[in-house]
């Protein structure tokens, strides 16, 4: 009886023996040491790389500007450039002038102002210009039967001269220009085969003309201009009628149009 209850107790000593051993193992491991983390697992990381991943977008974010609603200014006049071979301007065209020697009243004449230039270098160009000029003028006081009032008139300019190119940047220019040629006054078309002395109008002629004047040029691009031309228009007309004059008459012009500047280069 006492071996079997020597034995009895032996058993359960040893029992309780393995029981605490096989716990005390288990109650000193850390959670993290229970399940120990994978190095490939996405869902963690180390303290250092999770603040680096989160910084990453909050950076992106701050450096990143919105593309959509963004003004993007471009400078239209970036690419001006003198140094085009030719150009041509067209505008409409004004010419206050006296039809007569005599004349107190002057005719307001419009029209339109066809040019061109090509340069020679960067200051010197040959220019052409065409001109046009239409309208009626005051005339001078009639006897019965005749009673014409404001009698038609027209005037066609064409002449060449130098064009010098001064001050200029990308935004516009000052140019100017003395161009020579001649005047084909048409005064009596209206007249209905009277004498121009009837009027006081010179006669139809073909007469010397020069003008002596520029241009205020505005850029608006690298091929298109805004121009504005003031000129002084000299002509030399005469009359064949009572005594004989040739006269010469100083009138003001002006002309506004656009001008395009060809690609070909010097």
């Amino acid at each position: 009886m006492r071996l079997q209850a020597r034995f009895s107790v032996s058993i359960v000593a040893a029992a309780a023996l393995a029981f605490v051993a096989g716990a005390v193992p288990v109650l000193s491991q850390s959670p993290t040491e229970q399940t120990p983390a994978s190095p490939a697992s996405p869902s963690q990381s180390s303290p250092s790389e999770s603040s680096s991943s989160q910084s990453a977008p909050n950076q992106t974010a701050v450096n990143q500007t919105p593309v959509n609603g963004r003004y993007i200014s471009i400078d239209p006049l970036a690419l001006v450039r003198y140094d085009n071979k030719f150009d041509v301007s067209l505008g409409m065209a004004y010419d206050h002038m006296k039809a007569g020697p005599n004349l107190l009243e002057g005719a307001n004449l419009g029209g339109l102002n066809l040019s061109g230039s090509m340069w020679l270098s960067k200051h010197w160009a040959v220019e052409a210009s065409g001109r046009g000029y239409l309208g009626t003028s005051g005339a001078a006081p009639q006897s019965a039967p005749n009673n014409f009032k404001g009698p038609f008139i027209q005037e066609y300019f064409f002449g060449a001269g130098p064009e010098w190119l001064g001050p200029h940047n990308k935004h516009g220019a000052i140019l100017a220009h003395v161009l020579v040629g001649g005047m084909d006054g048409m005064f009596e078309k209206d007249l209905h085969g009277q004498s121009p002395s009837v009027v006081g109008f010179y006669n139809n002629q073909l007469a010397l003309a020069g003008i002596v004047g520029g241009h205020f040029d505005l850029n608006r691009s690298a091929r298109w201009v805004f121009r504005i031309t003031p000129d002084a228009v000299f002509t030399r007309y005469g009359i064949n009628y009572g005594t004989k004059i040739t006269q010469t008459d100083v009138n003001f012009a002006i002309s506004v149009g656009v001008q395009y500047k060809f690609k070909k280069k010097r």
